[in-house]
């Protein structure tokens, strides 16, 4: 809170911290084994009201209910659908993968945007995937996996000591964060957190920006 009056004052300060809300359970149709049509089919059998949002026909916005009666579906056991909030669906609109092309993503477990990206390609851009962490690696291969995702490469490395030869035609940085706009969702940030935390994730951003840029190719 004193962050946020020294940087915005009090009012606008007291706007921010209003917009730490639960947000609603959304989720994203996977092209790759399912259509928007069947999954709201599925959905509203199972009792689930549901929206599709009118810039992304994949995109459904669930009222009233929490992540474990999605989960409990069959058709999430096989990979249909992905929960993922809606602003993490936005960056692999942005990049707009497309078949054929070589695609890096630099942080990408668990792998809802590497999912996506292959999805919105039709399995047909080559994604390389990196995720440092041996535990993290591995869930992304499984989620991988159930959605029917085969043209990924999953490199346990940290992407940040990628070799300077790999060039690619597009670069997806979704970098690590504080995640302060998420403590609705996940209160246990507040005890975790501390003052320093923000300048030090902001030195790994940059870390990870430099080498991302390195990896586009020129016109990427």
């Amino acid at each position: 809170i004193e962050r946020l009056n020294a940087q915005y004052g009090a009012a606008l300060a007291d706007e921010i911290v209003a917009g730490f809300v639960r947000r609603p359970v959304t989720l994203r149709a996977n092209a790759l084994k399912s259509s928007p049509e069947a999954v709201r089919e599925t959905l509203t059998a199972a009792g689930i009201a549901c929206e599709q949002t009118d810039w992304y026909p994949d995109a459904f916005i669930l009222r009233d209910v929490r992540e474990e009666a999605v989960q409990s579906l069959p058709a999430y056991e096989a990979g249909q659908m992905y929960l993922q909030s809606l602003s993490s669906m936005m960056p692999a609109l942005v990049l707009a993968p497309k078949k054929g092309e070589s695609i890096l993503d630099m942080a990408a477990a668990p792998g809802g945007k590497t999912t996506q990206m292959a999805a919105l390609s039709g399995n047909g851009a080559l994604i390389t995937a990196c995720e440092k962490n041996k535990i993290r690696a591995e869930r992304l291969q499984f989620n991988l996996d159930r959605q029917g995702a085969t043209r990924v490469n999953v490199m346990c490395t940290d992407a940040r000591q990628l070799n300077d030869l790999f060039k690619f035609d597009k670069v997806l940085l979704d970098a690590p964060c504080t995640g302060t706009g998420t403590f609705r969702a996940h209160p246990e940030l507040r005890s975790r957190l501390r003052p320093e935390d923000p300048a030090r994730m902001a030195a790994l951003q940059l870390q990870l920006l430099e080498p991302a840029a390195q990896a586009t190719e020129e016109g990427g």
